[in-house]
């Protein structure tokens, strides 16, 4: 399914309905292009694509757009490492020395394993509250 109009090779945006919030939830999650999800967002491990193979819409939406998704990555690091730790205390206290040999490892490994998909999210939440254009498609 391309999305591109034969004759002018301009993206058609009024052949596809306005996917439903839900709907580019899980192609947040499947990490592929908000738009058509078609489209793969990465081509190798931390690589990600301009835009998308398919239907061409541009995924940097602007120059430090991906920004967002280094704060949203973060707090989720946060979240899991100092909430990891303090559920690990409750159940199980423990001396410093040990839930910092707990969370050091969460600290480093959850942004690594979350990194694509605080991108995919955040491009998912633009796309969900503004409109595409023509100006996003290439």
């Amino acid at each position: 399914m391309n999305a591109a109009c034969p004759e002018s090779g301009e993206p058609r945006l009024d052949i596809e309905p306005r996917a439903r919030p839900s709907e580019v939830l899980a192609r947040v999650v499947r990490l592929r292009c908000p738009h058509c999800g078609l489209g793969r967002l990465y081509e190798g491990l931390f690589r990600m694509r301009l835009a998308c193979a398919e239907c061409g819409f541009h995924f940097e939406r602007e120059h430090g757009f991906f920004v967002g998704a280094i704060y949203l990555n973060y707090a989720v690091t946060v979240s899991i490492g100092l909430g990891g730790v303090l559920l690990l205390d409750t159940l199980r206290p423990m001396p410093l020395r040990q839930q910092l040999l707990v969370a050091l490892p969460l600290m480093v490994l959850v942004p690594l394993c979350f990194f694509r998909y605080a991108r995919s999210a955040w491009l998912g939440l633009n796309y969900v509250v503004s409109r595409p254009g023509r100006e996003d498609f290439r």
